[in-house]
């Protein structure tokens, strides 16, 4: 509609003396020029340039006699002025114009001549007078008011009421030409409406309607095209009456008035009305109020604009304006500026010439509008673009044409993903190019329309865009032009004297590549119908012209059909077709149908929009004929906001195609206008068909002002069965948007629209300095896109009147559409809060028919919950009473497998049930969100499970809406024994590690866990599922997943380990573990190549070679891939173990000299002796350094050594037989966590995947150097007995790793013999005496991560008590023990 753009601009009008400053302003009809009264002066400005033309200045001696000016009033040829002035004269000024402006075309009305030669003049002693403009008083005598009887309606009796009071007289009034009368406000605030009844105006002839309940109104104006008479009352509202047709009464229509809802602390403060201005095209109207302000409304009382509020009313630092005060205002052309003068203090400019005392005054602003193309241009309602038109520049919502599609193929949204809530989409929502093109981003694609064009042709009065959204025409003053939005050029008329010769008076159309436009020729004085080819010059030649009998009032096409509606009233029908001839192509018109509408158009001019529709009472179903169920069916017609269907008559003998001659198509006759709807502003509707959305294709849309839209449906029997007859076919359904709609996009159930935003700049300028700067008075004003879906609005509509299936035929029909869970889920929310917060007590409550709709869907589960928590508690009975309980519902996510939507209701029952409830469920959810890998989740569950414990339920956590990217599996545990840094710990940056002991680790389970509340039942029962979860792990042979459920949530794995050593932590098969492990980690089984009979490695020869490649190998990917320190958390989360590593205890860490933090790397297992821990045997390196010098000791290996074809053959095999990096990095976290649990018979199984007879050579020195669980190593020699039988009989790749181990295999048969069995056993990690790790610990111990455990020296056997595992945890003095070691999740 119309939005306000930019600042104001100031107009130059520095007067001298008080008695020149503006008081009023008034533009003659054209809007060309502008007059402006002073107290004594009288100026002419010029439109555009908006300068000063010239000025009368009243002689001191005349002025004291007339008085000062008061109000000025134009001939309707521009030629003469009237004022008014405080003595009662009335003065007559010429204009003389110096252009000869001999041919401008002004179309002439039958009926509007009643009063428009002569001045009506009414007097503070009750008189009217009739003035001629020559100065005569045409010789009748002056109308006495008291002698006009008013009445109620017309029918009443010829002797109605009179005035009666001898001080009656009237305060404001205007001339309707449509209604032919006058709309009078008198002076003790009662309004009327005084018509002649018969031609002559004489005080006998002339009669007066009143509304009985208006008593304070102060002023009047009158929309011509809406017959809408619109009275200012003081209270501060507008009420805007019509006349009815058949009685002759004033009937209210609308209200214009501020809510409190809107403006709070104004509503009621505005004071009264102070002027009422319709706009140039009648579509909107401008208020404005005693104590300032204005605002902006729809013909039917939309709200546009209100300046008594946000960034108008307060600065940016939230103190108060005072509002801009109005004293008069009027329109300039095309209501593309307002031209104010205001009249407050703190607005007026100073004059700093060589005046001292500054003198304050009232100046005249011009404020800037840009508005709707629907305003003027009413065929463009059956696009789905947005149109704006400025004075000189154009705005289009479709974005950049070069990737602009055709938009209609946004109804291919079968295969869109479904999006979220808030801006209005979610990623890759949007593949659809109409859809993207159309919503795109907020901002516009401004088009600056040519300068030459606007330099004779301004103002511009019409502009059209194609269905493509690629083209755009605009007609100006004289001619027309047009500009390609993919070349980014104009092209305008070769021959000036062509352009000049035409006016624009219908509009223009698009119909594929043509323009089509009603003009009328100023040299042959003649109507035409012309059709121009985009593609050709723009010149009359290549110009189809036809002639037309009447001036054509609108336009518009539909298919290859042109519909004009004529100043005689008939409307007529073309068909146009394309048509080639040669290198020339043109398009042809002609005459297909004739509808006189004269019986029911009073008047031409009140005609707002005619459109000829697919639309019909009867569905497609029904007709006769299937195939013309989309052809032309019917004619829309807006007639003064009435909406008036001429649909055709299909009662008589049908036409047959094959029967008609194509060149001669014979139409149906159309049966008499139906009314649809009262107060239409616009109506939208498509001519494409589409049988998924036949609902919203087929259906009409209007906008109706403040009663908001109503969209009149079609409705359709199920799988085509036949309709019931006492079912209507249509029906019309209202609903409230928040947006003045523009567009409406049909397949897509949107309506687009624009909104005006505010910027503020006054924090730019110091206050004192430039208070008189519009920039610090006024924001910036600017448009912005805004769409709206509607389709809740229509389901809740259908589902009140009963019509749940044609509810739920439509919302299948849309249930692709990227935002249809939104929709859902904003139809139960309005609908629970409207009934939930009733004070009545509801009849027949809607919420159990929607509950009941929405389970229709599959994401029934999910709109129910979010409706919920974006509900307050109180409201939760109400929902839950109507859609099920929501432990039910709760139990139905976990077999929908839905678990993040299930831990949504788990916060519903933790507010509605007992703890003991939402315990249990939680526990349901926590061991399927284990089982599953959900570890966000489970951390989440954690945390909850413990807030029911502590008492924290006020808080509970947040629902997980999306998993984490280190859900894919990556451990994130960090021990302080596996930690690498590139720099030294005090570098480390706060909040890379939890440091503290008792703090929460950020993302695992509470750090309190394993502080001094531990002992804590809750923990305790947390503990114990993660142990249920951790031994099922282990029994089934999981240990990839036992890695990730120890990494992701913190799990202490070793002391676990420890205790189930001899139980859930043995390894029962040695052979399907092995196989077991080969799966999991993807890792290959050995082969054996033909050659090995003569293998060098049987024998030992090359085994120095063997194993340094073997060590080269492992390393080399440290270094590839490991190195890199600007390593990306993904690609961190993809490996779960990709930085982690063991480290001396006594090793310093050096600091590197790079800025980042390198990730941790492994060094392969080096064969050092007994005197190697398995924590040195993995050793850490700090540099590449010592991986570089292994590399280069095979280097020296292979030059010393000469490798036959079969020795490489074996290397190759080697490497041919490892796993993937990650699972060897894996693999050896793992070995190093089992060889400090003392899991040996795990180490083994490893260490066999891994083919490191060094593992078992350390398992050996192990037992060698302590007590050793008999029954342990009885176990690791009966399941290696078993793999070598597996290996000679399945596997034979393992035989000769299982030959290298086979001496420590003997030794270990001698050791179990002897049956040595300990009372206890201790882990020991060789080559670390407590003197060498105690100062370490010591320094670690402050920054320690929490979640430390000393195991104690003398610790029982392998069952530890959970007692005295808290008694030591608890003892925080005792300095950390051999076998201790932090973990910390990153």
């Amino acid at each position: 509609m119309y939005f306000l753009s930019g600042w104001p601009k100031r107009l130059l009008c520095a007067p001298r003396s008080p008695a020149e400053a503006p008081l009023h302003v008034q533009s003659d009809p054209r809007r060309a020029f502008f007059a402006v009264l002073a107290p004594a002066r009288l100026s002419i400005w010029y439109s555009r340039p908006s300068v000063l033309i010239v000025t009368y200045k009243e002689p001191a001696k005349s002025s004291t006699q007339f008085g000062s000016y008061k109000q000025a009033e134009w001939r309707p040829d521009s030629t003469m002025i009237a004022v008014s002035t405080a003595n009662g004269y009335i003065l007559f000024f010429h204009i003389a114009s110096s252009r000869g402006d001999k041919y401008l075309y002004e179309p002439v009305y039958p009926n509007l001549q009643s009063v428009l030669e002569d001045l009506l003049v009414a007097t503070s002693d009750g008189l009217l007078h009739l003035i001629h403009w020559e100065g005569m008083t045409n010789g009748r005598k002056a109308i006495n008011l008291s002698t006009v009887p008013f009445s109620v309606d017309l029918q009443s009796s010829r002797v109605g009421s009179f005035l009666g009071f001898a001080d009656v007289h009237i305060k404001d009034m205007e001339y309707c030409a449509t209604l032919d009368g006058f709309a009078v406000v008198f002076n003790d605030g009662k309004v009327g409406f005084i018509t002649p009844v018969s031609s002559r105006f004489t005080a006998e002839q002339l009669h007066g309607v009143w509304p009985q309940d208006v008593i304070d109104g102060t002023c009047v104006a009158v929309n011509n095209k809406y017959r809408l008479m619109a009275f200012g009352c003081a209270s501060g509202s507008v009420q805007v009456y019509t006349i009815d047709n058949t009685t002759g009464a004033m009937l209210l229509s609308h209200k214009l008035e501020l809510t409190a809802k809107q403006y709070p602390d104004i509503w009621n403060k505005t004071g009264a009305v102070k002027l009422i201005r319709w706009s140039p095209d009648n579509s909107a109207v401008i208020v404005t109020w005693e104590y300032g302000g204005l605002s902006l409304w729809s013909v039917f009382g939309a709200q546009l604009i209100c300046t008594l509020g946000g960034d108008f009313a307060y600065r940016s630092d939230g103190t108060k304006k005072d509002p801009l005060k109005i004293n008069s205002m009027s329109w300039g052309a095309e209501g593309y500026h307002l031209w104010v003068i205001s009249g407050f203090g703190s607005q007026h400019t100073e004059i700093e010439a060589n005046i001292r005392s500054i003198v304050k005054q009232p100046s005249i602003l011009l404020f800037q509008f840009i508005k709707s193309v629907l305003t003027v241009n009413p065929c463009m309602s059956n696009q789905e673009q947005v149109l704006l038109q400025g004075e000189d520049r154009l705005y289009l919502n479709c974005g950049e044409a070069s990737q602009t599609q055709n938009p209609k193929c946004s109804s291919a949204l079968a295969d869109r993903t479904p999006r979220r809530e808030g801006s209005p989409f979610a990623d890759g929502g949007l593949e659809s190019p109409g859809l993207s093109t159309l919503l795109g981003h907020r901002h516009w694609h401004v088009v600056q329309i040519s300068s030459t064009y606007l330099e004779s042709n301004w103002p511009i009065r019409f502009s059209a865009i194609d269905k493509l959204g690629q083209n755009i025409a605009v007609a100006g003053k004289f001619g027309f032009a047009h500009y390609s939005l993919l070349t980014k050029k104009w092209k305008l008329f070769g021959n000036i004297t062509q352009e000049q010769n035409m006016i624009v008076t219908g509009g223009l159309a698009w119909w594929n590549d043509f323009m089509v436009l009603a003009c009328y020729n100023l040299s042959d004085r003649q109507e035409e119908l012309r059709i121009y080819l985009r593609t050709s010059n723009l010149d009359n030649a290549f110009a189809h012209v036809t002639k037309a009998p009447m001036e054509t009032l609108l336009l518009s096409v539909f298919r290859d059909m042109v519909v004009v509606f004529r100043a005689d009233c008939s409307i007529c029908l073309y068909c146009i077709e394309r048509k080639s001839d040669g290198s020339n192509t043109t398009a042809s018109v002609q005459v297909l149908q004739e509808v006189s509408m004269s019986r029911y158009i009073p008047h031409p001019f009140l005609v707002v929009s005619v459109t000829l529709t697919s639309v019909s009472t009867e569905n497609g179903i029904t007709l006769k004929m299937p195939q013309q169920a989309r052809d032309a069916e019917s004619i829309m017609l807006n007639l003064a906001g009435q909406l008036i269907m001429i649909q055709r008559d299909r009662s008589g003998p049908q036409i047959r195609e094959k029967d008609s001659n194509p060149n001669q198509r014979k139409l149906l006759p159309f049966c008499p206008p139906v009314v649809l709807a009262q107060s239409v502003e616009n109506v939208w509707t498509t001519c494409r068909a589409n049988k998924q959305k036949r609902h919203l294709l087929e259906a009409l849309w209007l906008s109706c002002g403040s009663a908001g839209m109503k969209v009149w449906l079609p409705l359709f029997p199920r799988d085509h069965r036949k309709p019931h007859s006492f079912l209507s076919q249509r029906i019309m359904l209202p609903f409230h948007i928040n947006i003045y709609p523009l567009a409406v996009l049909f397949e897509d159930a949107l309506v687009l629209g624009a909104v005006n935003d505010t910027l503020l700049y006054d924090s730019l300028y110091t206050r004192n300095s430039a208070r008189e700067q519009l920039e610090v008075l006024f924001p910036f004003c600017v448009v912005e896109r805004t769409s709206q879906i509607y389709l809740h609005h229509i389901l809740r509509q259908l589902l009140v009147r009963n019509l749940g299936e044609q509810a739920l035929l439509l919302a299948q029909s849309c249930a692709a559409l990227p935002y249809f869970p939104h929709v859902l889920e904003l139809m139960l929310h309005e609908v629970l809060e409207e009934e939930a917060t009733s004070r009545e007590p509801i009849p027949d409550p809607l919420l159990p028919t929607v509950a009941k709709f929405i389970t229709e869907f599959p994401l029934f589960l999910q709109t129910v919950v979010h409706c919920a928590r974006k509900t307050e508690y109180a409201l939760w009975n109400y929902l839950f009473a109507a859609v099920g309980n929501p432990k039910d519902l709760f139990e139905e996510c976990l077999m929908a497998q839905d678990l993040d939507t299930a831990a949504s209701y788990l916060i519903i029952l933790q507010n509605m049930e007992v703890p003991a409830v939402s315990r249990q469920h939680a526990t349901l959810l926590f061991n399927t969100a284990l089982e599953q890998g959900k570890w966000d989740l489970c951390r989440h569950m954690i945390r909850f499970l413990k807030a029911i414990g502590s008492g924290e339920s006020e808080t509970p956590p947040s629902t997980p809406t999306s998993q984490e990217p280190s859900s894919s599996g990556g451990f994130e545990f960090f021990r302080n024994r596996s930690i690498s840094l590139s720099q030294s710990a005090e570098n480390v940056p706060p909040g890379k590690f939890s440091l503290q002991k008792t703090l929460s680790m950020p993302s695992g389970p509470s750090g309190k866990r394993w502080s001094k509340d531990s002992d804590c039942a809750e923990n305790m029962y947390i503990d114990m599922m993660l142990w249920r979860h951790a031994r099922r792990l282990l029994e089934d042979v999981r240990l990839k997943d036992l890695g990730c459920f120890a990494a992701q949530l913190g799990f202490e794995l070793i002391s676990w380990l420890c205790k189930e050593r001899t139980r859930a932590a043995r390894v029962d098969n040695f052979v399907v573990a092995l196989k077991r492990l080969h799966k999991d980690f993807l890792w290959p089984l050995p082969i054996i190549p033909a050659s090995s009979i003569s293998s060098p490695f049987k024998n030992g020869k090359c085994r120095t070679v063997g194993e340094q490649l073997l060590k080269s190998q492992s390393a080399d990917p440290f270094i590839t891939s490991e190195m890199d320190a600007g390593i990306s958390n993904i690609q961190r989360s993809q490996s779960w173990l990709s930085n982690i590593g063991p480290t001396h205890r006594d090793r310093d860490i050096a600091s590197s000299p790079g800025p980042q933090m390198q990730d941790a790397f492994l060094s392969p297992l080096s064969t050092k002796g007994d005197e190697c821990s398995i924590g040195s045997a993995t050793d850490l390196t700090e540099s590449s350094s010592m991986v570089d010098g292994d590399w280069t000791m095979v280097d020296e290996n292979f030059s010393t050594l000469s490798v036959t074809q079969s020795e490489l053959e074996h290397i190759s095999m080697e490497l041919a037989s490892k796993g993937p990096h990650q699972s060897q990095v894996q693999l050896r976290y793992l070995l190093h966590i089992f060889m400090e649990a003392g899991c040996l018979d795990w180490c083994v199984v490893i260490g066999l995947i891994l083919r490191e007879s060094s593992v078992v050579s350390q398992i050996l020195g192990i037992a060698q150097s302590s007590e050793m669980d008999g029954e342990m190593l009885q176990n690791i020699k009966t399941g290696l007995h078993a793999v070598e039988r597996w290996a000679s009989t399945d596997c034979p790749g393992y035989k000769p790793f299982l030959n290298i181990i086979k001496p420590q295999l003997q030794k270990l048969t001698e050791i179990t013999e002897e049956q040595v069995q300990p009372d206890t056993f201790q882990p020991i990690t060789v080559g670390k005496t407590p003197e060498q790790t105690s100062p370490r610990a010591e320094e670690n111990r402050g920054s320690s991560s929490h979640g430390s455990i000393s195991q104690s020296e003398t610790g029982s056997n392998s069952t530890v008590s959970r007692k005295e595992e808290d008694t030591a945890q608890a003892d925080e003095e005792e300095p950390f023990q051999d076998g201790a070691y932090d973990c910390s999740v990153s």
